[in-house]
């Protein structure tokens, strides 16, 4: 299978926003957290492993881009600059950014202050990952990924991205017909008990 864009939206956790007047303001949260269990278009579950981010994350070439809502005329911080930074901890993708002196960064500040926007997406490929087509629905367990960009959002990417739900029925289609080919096995295998 081609290696396809994937984007997924979690509410940010632990987040915060502190600034003093002379200092730049940051925001720190979390981007994606591991083992929490995910419905993809209701065609299959997902679940990323701890330790997926720590290739891309390490890798010194990487440039790692924040932005809002996935437009990528409104950079907030970047790995190459330092503005960005990224780790992962038994929770998950933890990631802190410093936003730029720009209209749009300080607008995003004051809607995540008032509570307004309190979403996180990633984009990513898939370099990893293991299914589990006994499980109803079948299970994705994303062990690998090259991720490229986080986003703060003010609405889920499944909501104003209807690419993402295309690319998501090719992948669907796949599982669905593996699915239809362990359910002919076992009924074969259930005939012969």
């Amino acid at each position: 299978m081609e290696k396809k864009m994937e984007k997924r939206t979690v509410n940010i956790t632990d987040i915060t926003t502190r600034s003093s007047e002379n200092e730049p303001i940051k925001i720190a949260g979390y981007a994606a957290v591991f083992n929490s269990r995910t419905s993809i278009g209701d065609y299959f579950d997902e679940v990323i492993k701890p330790g997926s981010f720590k290739k891309s994350i390490s890798d010194d070439e990487a440039d790692i881009r924040a932005l809002f809502n996935h437009d990528w005329d409104k950079v907030l911080g970047r790995t190459k600059s330092e503005t960005l930074s990224l780790s992962e901890d038994d929770k998950g993708l933890k990631f802190e950014l410093e936003l730029p002196n720009t209209t749009y960064a300080r607008d995003l500040a004051e809607s995540m202050e008032r509570g307004d926007i309190d979403q996180c997406s990633f984009g990513f490929f898939v370099t990893g990952e293991e299914w589990d087509y006994n499980s109803e629905p079948a299970l994705r367990t994303i062990t690998d990924v090259d991720l490229y960009e986080i986003s703060v959002v003010s609405i889920p990417a499944y909501d104003d991205t209807e690419a993402a739900l295309v690319r998501s029925k090719e992948i669907d289609k796949s599982v669905e017909r593996r699915i239809k080919l362990l359910n002919k096995i076992n009924k074969i295998l259930e005939e012969k008990k």
